[in-house]
C-alpha cells in the first residue's frame, strides 16, 4: 500500500524587540549570567501584572502582512495554556488560542494557518556540579522567560523534509528582511516543530510531533526518517502512537518523550489580566508601508535587470547587505559606463568579482559585508579600470585585496605602487621576445599547437611585466612573433 505523508509545521521565532513580553526586563536570551534579566512579572510572582509589548505585536502583524495573511479583525486576546514545567514559572504560559494576531497566508505554496504571540519559556541547564558536592545538578535560567515568541503554525501542505526546509528558509530570510528577528537557529531564536503523519486511500493517519530539530539538516532529516518510521508500522499493521518524539542528533533517529496533549489538556481560558486587542489602532496600513522589498522580489527583479541566473541571485538574496552591496556597486558602474554598452557582460565581471574574490576575502578574514572597508564605489571602480583595460584581471586581484586592507581606492593604489597597466605596446613586445628566446621547447610545443604551452608562455610574459601587461595584448604579440 502507498502511504501519503501529511506534514504542518509549528515554528517559533524569538523576536528583537528591546524588552520583554510582559514587562520591562531587557530582551536579551542569551546573556551569559544567568537569571540577570529578570522582575517579578518574568519571574511569575504572585500578584504581579503582565502588560503587552505593543513593538512585539507591531512585529507580528508585519510578518502576517509580507505573508498576505489577514489581521484578526474581531479583535485578538491572549489566553492561559496552562501545563507543568521546571521551566515555566508561572504554571501556565500566556498565549494565544481562538484569536489569534494573524490568520491565512502563503509562503512559497504552503498555506499558513495562523500566526499568534506568546511567551518564551526559561532555559533549564544541565551538568553542572552542586556547591560542596560532587553530584552534577541542573537549574533553571529565567532570562529566557517572558522573551516575545511568534509562533507560525501552516496547513498540512507540506509533503516531504526537503519541502519542509525550503518553506522554513525562505521564512527565516523574510524574518531578517523585515528585521524583526535574527532567527539564528543555533542560537535557538528559531525552532521548528513537525506535526506529521501518513494517509492510505484518503483516510488520515495518527498525527505524531517532532521536536528538537534546532538546524535545517536535522528538521529534513528527522522529517524523512519519520515517513520511514511510521511506513514500517502501519506496513507491519500495527497503530502509530499519537505521541511527541524528539530528534536524537547523533543516532539519527527520532524517540518518544511523551504522548501529544490536546488543546483540551491545556485548560485554555482567557487571560484575564489582558485587554483584548483592536487591530484597527495599530496603523497597519503604516506598518504595510514599512515593508522592504522582499527575497522573492528581489530574485525576480535581478534576473529581469541584470541578467543573473536564479543561483546567482539567490548568492545574493541570502544576505540583504550583500545584495544591497551588488546594486550600489552595480549603480555606480552604470554611472561610469552606459547601460547599453554590454550592460549584461560587465554585470557578469562585477558578479563574479563579488562572489569570488570580494567573499572570498571576507571568508578569509571572518568578516562580515558590514565589516568591510571598501565601498560599493571602490569596488564599483576596479571593475571599470578592468572593463576598460587600464587594470588586468591579474593585478587587480592584488588590489583588491590591498583595498581590503586600507580602504583606500583603486586609483590611488595604482598610483602610488605604479601598477597602471603597460600601454606601450613596444615594452610589452619586448618582454615577449625575452620570453620566447628563453623557452625553447615551450615554443617548439606551441608551434605544434598545445595550449599548454601557450598558456605557459603568456604567463611568463605577464610575470616579466610585473603583471602590468594586458594578456590578450601578449598573445595577440605572440601569435604575430611566433607566426612570422
Amino acid at each position: 500500500m502507498t502511504y501519503q505523508p501529511t506534514i504542518g509545521l509549528e515554528i517559533h521565532v524569538e523576536l528583537k524587540t528591546a524588552t520583554k513580553m510582559f514587562c520591562g526586563c531587557l530582551n536579551e536570551p542569551d546573556e551569559k549570567k544567568p537569571n540577570f534579566n529578570v522582575c517579578p512579572v518574568c519571574l511569575g510572582h504572585p500578584g504581579t501584572l503582565p502588560t503587552i509589548n505593543k513593538k512585539a505585536v507591531e512585529a507580528v502583524l508585519k510578518l502576517g502582512l509580507a505573508l498576505n495573511g489577514n489581521p484578526s479583525t474581531g479583535g485578538s486576546k491572549f489566553d492561559r495554556k496552562n501545563y507543568f514545567y521546571p521551566d515555566l514559572p508561572k504554571g501556565y504560559q500566556i498565549s494565544q488560542y481562538d484569536k489569534p494576531l494573524i490568520s491565512g497566508g502563503e509562503l512559497k505554496g504552503i498555506k499558513i494557518r495562523r500566526v499568534h504571540l506568546e511567551e518564551d519559556t526559561a532555559r533549564l541547564l544541565h551538568g553542572g556540579v552542586s556547591a560542596g558536592t560532587e553530584q552534577s545538578s541542573s537549574f533553571a535560567d529565567f532570562n529566557r522567560a517572558g522573551v516575545p515568541l511568534m509562533e507560525l503554525v501552516t496547513e498540512p501542505d507540506i509533503k516531504n523534509g526537503k519541502e519542509a526546509v525550503a518553506f522554513a528558509r525562505e521564512l527565516q530570510l523574510i524574518l531578517r528582511y523585515l528585521g524583526i528577528s535574527d532567527a539564528d537557529m543555533e542560537k535557538g531564536h528559531m525552532r521548528i516543530e513537525a506535526n506529521l503523519s501518513l494517509s492510505a486511500d484518503r483516510v488520515l493517519g495518527t498525527k505524531v510531533e517532532v521536536k528538537n530539530l534546532n538546524s535545517f539538516r536535522a528538521a529534513e532529516e528527522a522529517i524523512d526518517y519519520e515517513i520511514k518510521r511510521q511506513t514500517g508500522v502501519l506496513e507491519k499493521r500495527e497503530k502509530v502512537v499519537q505521541e511527541t518524539r524528539g530528534w536524537n542528533e547523533n543516532k539519527k533517529i527520532t524517540v518518544s518523550q511523551r504522548i501529544k496533549e490536546e488543546a483540551h489538556d491545556y485548560r485554555y481560558f482567557p487571560e484575564p489580566d489582558l485587554p483584548v486587542l483592536n487591530l484597527g489602532e495599530f496603523r497597519l496600513e503604516e506598518i504595510k508601508a514599512e515593508i522592504p522589498e522582499l527575497p522573492e522580489q528581489i530574485r525576480t527583479r535581478f534576473s529581469k535587470e541584470y541578467g543573473l541566473s536564479p543561483e546567482q541571485a539567490e548568492i545574493l538574496v541570502v544576505d540583504r547587505r550583500l545584495a544591497e552591496y551588488f546594486e550600489e556597486s552595480a549603480s555606480e558602474l552604470f554611472s561610469e559606463i552606459s547601460e547599453d554598452e554590454n550592460k549584461f557582460k560587465n554585470i557578469q565581471l562585477l558578479f563574479n568579482y563579488l562572489a569570488s574574490d570580494l567573499k572570498g576575502l571576507l571568508n578569509e578574514k571572518c568578516l562580515d559585508i558590514g565589516d568591510l572597508k571598501i565601498s560599493p564605489e571602490n569596488f564599483s571602480d576596479l571593475v571599470v579600470l578592468i572593463i576598460k583595460g587600464e587594470l588586468s584581471s591579474r593585478l587587480a586581484k592584488d588590489i583588491l585585496r590591498e583595498m581590503a586592507e586600507s580602504g583606500l581606492d583603486p586609483r590611488r593604489i595604482i598610483a602610488e605602487k605604479n601598477l597602471s597597466q603597460i600601454s606601450d605596446e613596444k615594452i610589452i613586445e619586448q618582454a615577449v621576445a625575452e620570453v620566447i628566446a628563453q623557452n625553447n621547447k615551450a615554443v617548439e610545443d606551441y608551434r605544434n599547437g598545445k595550449e599548454s604551452a601557450a598558456q605557459f608562455l603568456v604567463g611568463q610574459s605577464m610575470k616579466k611585466s610585473g603583471g602590468r601587461a594586458d594578456p590578450r595584448k601578449i598573445r595577440e604579440i605572440l601569435n604575430r612573433l611566433l607566426s612570422s
